[in-house]
């Protein structure tokens, strides 16, 4: 008995090992995220001379300079970090004005009652993906370049339209899914490569932005206007909403591998192939069916499942 207990501690081994491989990755492609967090704990418990959110936008413009000059981000990304600062501050602006949610610090570097740090949270999102992009050896296979980035500027501009117009989140989540069907992420992990549908990736990261978001309005980054006299919960809702900009920061990214020329350059060189068009070594690679085996008098073959 304590050696099949042994033998079965041993197998499992190797899953746990990955994901914590997995969970070290991770970590690594959230370090610009992590660091934001850490400026925005030190401004808040450090007394300072000046307001907090000015000691912050130079927080996070030395924390960028620093991961340039360390080559933890390369030149494209950090161009892309400020790509999705303008992205977000123009949101940020827009959505301040009509009172969805509202700055407790503001400082001398703000336009229109917006911080501009404000932006680096949405850099943030876009630091992980080119770094997760980079780190997971990320390939896209099915992927419907143009359908998916009209998709994602309709979901940008619903985040404005809703304020005047009909709020077509649902109707844009459901088009998502179709101009999304087949379409896969692959990622490595250790010397395994695995894959998942890029809806579902889309899902798993807007739930882990929603959960930063919580963080972020506990320590008075932000806050709603259900949180204005006492902290609550953000609203489970918001969750839809992180999930389809995440759409728009995985078109945004695909935009600069485009201009590095890795996404139609030669097929062993594709990080994303389009869905008529996807190179047989980036598919999935087929399983050959197990011989079956020979039964012998009195011998009846057992069911899926091993039950007789």
């Amino acid at each position: 008995m304590s050696g099949d207990g042994g033998a079965a501690r041993a197998a499992s081994l190797p899953p746990v090992r990955q994901l914590l491989r997995f969970a070290w990755t991770e970590a690594q492609c959230c370090l610009f995220a992590v660091l934001f967090f850490l400026g925005l704990g030190l401004v808040r418990l450090v007394p300072l001379p000046g307001d907090p959110a000015d000691a912050l936008l130079l927080w996070c413009l030395g924390v960028t300079l620093v991961l340039w000059l360390v080559r933890w981000e390369t030149g494209r990304e950090v161009a892309v970090i400020f790509g999705f600062h303008v992205v977000g501050l123009a949101l940020e602006l827009f959505k301040v004005r009509q009172g969805s949610w509202s700055y407790p610090d503001t400082g001398l570097a703000s336009i229109g009652g917006v911080p501009l740090y404000s932006g680096f949270m949405y850099a943030a999102v876009g630091s992980y993906v080119c770094q997760a992009w980079r780190r997971f050896d990320l390939r896209i296979t099915g992927y419907r370049a143009l359908s998916t980035a009209f998709v994602a500027g309709l979901v940008y501009l619903n985040f404005f339209t809703s304020h005047v117009l009909w709020d077509a989140r649902l109707v844009l989540a459901l088009a998502l899914l179709v101009v999304t069907r087949r379409t896969w992420v692959h990622f490595t992990v250790g010397r395994r490569r695995y894959a998942m549908p890029l809806a579902l990736s889309f899902g798993l990261i807007g739930f882990f932005l929603w959960v930063a978001e919580n963080g972020a309005t506990l320590l008075r980054a932000w806050q709603y206007p259900s949180q204005e006299s006492v902290w609550t919960l953000v609203h489970p809702a918001k969750l839809g909403s992180w999930s389809l900009l995440v759409v728009v920061s995985i078109v945004l990214v695909a935009a600069v591998k485009a201009l590095e020329g890795r996404l139609y350059g030669v097929a062993c060189d594709l990080t994303v192939s389009r869905a008529y068009d996807a190179p047989a070594q980036l598919l999935p690679p087929q399983r050959s069916p197990l011989p079956r085996p020979r039964l012998g008098d009195g011998d009846r073959a057992a069911p899926v499942g091993g039950r007789s």
